[in-house]
């Protein structure tokens, strides 16, 4: 029996030339791992079915789902500044679209084998950056952040050959669309005139309706954009690979490959093995998204009239991505910080504060939720410095006239006690190359819970733990 799935396939319709049509690679031994079972109900979906033989067949890649039309999307993009003028899914299928609640998603295998767009790889991913995916966005969902999602990961029964030969592994991602700045940029760089307006309507249609054509689409992107990269700061998230193949037309947090969170905060801090410049250092985030939104408004403006007046008014867009990001950052940072009300001086009290903990790389984490909870000082390593800010901040309180519950329920929901630490990813990886999945459950059910306090995966690494590189898993 084949597994049946609601698909309507909207971009399998777009004209050939977007995708390689592509049927997943079999695998030798798929075994489920993993099944969101929160998600799958969301999808319209049964978690049992996904669960049983015909549903990991799918979801491994060895059987087809009705009603799929499986393809690998093509895109191009600035790999760290350099530019590649094909990429596309080298690893990925696109199985199809599913509507339900009035939202149409994709359903995606990753670590599905070759593709025409492999340019070499073997098309597969290995178990560890799986399990890293899984983890993480569904934690950055569960703490409000707009991001692509893990229904499922299958064990392939095979190993990949990375450094030394690894266990395989496929994930089932879930995103509002696969659609990227270097999905442009694929057509931008061949004068594809027709397909950037093809592609214009489409993502208009899906994604940003009330847009007004390529400069409404713009304006959009851009707020998107502005408002995930001031939540990722907010939770001192490092993405690690900000290429633009990697930025989603959707808002949406896509690719986490050598992704890590802040434990000790500096504002320089890198995490991943090939950023070996600091391109997308924390403190680079919004900088680097500026660079990308400039490469997408370049390609939409082939399709204006009068392209003089176009790269004007596109040039202004993108100048003002720094404005609306500030205002997001201070938002986020307000709320971190307890405070309903605006002052104009609230940008130098934040910002105080994290020149304080960057001298000597307190703990993002615990630092601020420890002002929910008055222990914030513990985590502080220069307390003569945090006693004077603190004096500024409950000044500030004063002046701003909330509750004290009302100021702990919001501080309480912007300040997570739990992320995915580091360590315990890299802990959770090595149990389950062992063959051990009860701590990855384990993490998992306390990062998706992640506003209350958790005994072991709350906690700092101990002097040794600290991890200092994040790895792709290409």
């Amino acid at each position: 029996m084949t597994l049946t799935l609601p698909f309507d396939n909207s971009y399998a319709r777009l004209p050939d030339r977007f995708y390689a049509a592509q049927i997943p690679v079999p695998v030798a031994g798929p075994r489920l791992l993993a099944v969101n079972e929160g998600l799958a109900e969301e999808l319209g979906l049964d978690p049992a079915t996904l669960a049983s033989d015909e549903g990991v067949a799918a979801l491994s890649g060895n059987a087809v789902p009705e009603g799929a039309t499986p393809i690998a999307q093509a895109y191009a993009g600035h790999q760290f500044g350099g530019w590649v003028p094909q990429l596309g899914d080298g690893r990925a299928v696109l199985l199809g679209e599913v509507v339900a609640n009035g939202r149409r998603r994709d359903i995606q295998l990753k670590g599905a084998g070759r593709t025409p767009f492999s340019r070499g790889g073997d098309g597969r991913a290995w178990l560890g950056p799986v399990l890293r995916e899984y983890l993480v966005s569904e934690a950055m969902h569960a703490m409000g952040v707009p991001t692509t999602r893990a229904l499922a990961a299958v064990a392939t029964g095979e190993n990949v050959m990375r450094e030394t030969p690894l266990p395989g592994a496929v994930l089932t991602r879930v995103a509002s669309s696969h659609i990227r700045v270097g999905t442009f940029q694929y057509f931008y760089a061949r004068d594809d005139v027709e397909a950037l307006r093809t592609l214009t309507e489409h993502v208009i249609a899906r994604h940003y309706p009330d847009a007004d054509g390529p400069e409404g689409l713009l304006e959009a992107v851009i707020d998107a954009q502005a408002a995930l990269i001031a939540r990722w700061m907010g939770l001192g998230f490092i993405h690690g690979v900000m290429n633009t193949d990697n930025m989603s037309i959707a808002g949406e947090t896509i690719d986490y490959g050598p992704c890590a969170f802040l434990d000790g905060y500096h504002p320089e801090t890198v995490f991943s093995s090939i950023d070996r410049w600091g391109r997308y250092a924390y403190a680079q985030q919004p900088q680097v998204a500026v660079w990308n939104l400039a490469q997408f408004a370049t390609c939409l403006l082939p399709m204006m009239a009068d392209r003089e007046t176009a790269i004007d008014r596109f040039t202004t867009a993108v100048n003002d991505f720094g404005a609306r990001y500030q205002r997001e950052w201070l938002s986020v940072f307000r709320a971190k910080l307890g405070l309903a009300t605006e002052e104009e001086d609230d940008s130098g009290l934040i910002e105080r504060l994290l020149d304080i903990m960057a001298a000597n790389r307190d703990d993002f984490t615990r630092v601020f939720r420890g002002l929910g909870d008055d222990t914030a000082s513990d985590h502080v390593t220069d307390r003569p410095a945090f006693d004077q800010w603190h004096q500024m901040w409950t000044a500030r309180l004063t002046r701003d006239g909330t509750s004290e519950a009302d100021r702990h329920d919001r501080m309480t929901r912007a300040n997570p006690a739990v992320i995915p630490r580091n360590h315990h990813v890299e802990a959770v990886i090595a149990a389950a190359v062992a063959g051990d999945m009860d701590l990855f459950h384990a993490m998992h059910r306390a990062t998706t819970d992640p506003f209350t306090p958790h005994d072991l995966f709350g906690q700092s690494p101990a002097p040794g733990e600290e991890v200092q590189a994040t790895f792709c898993g290409t």
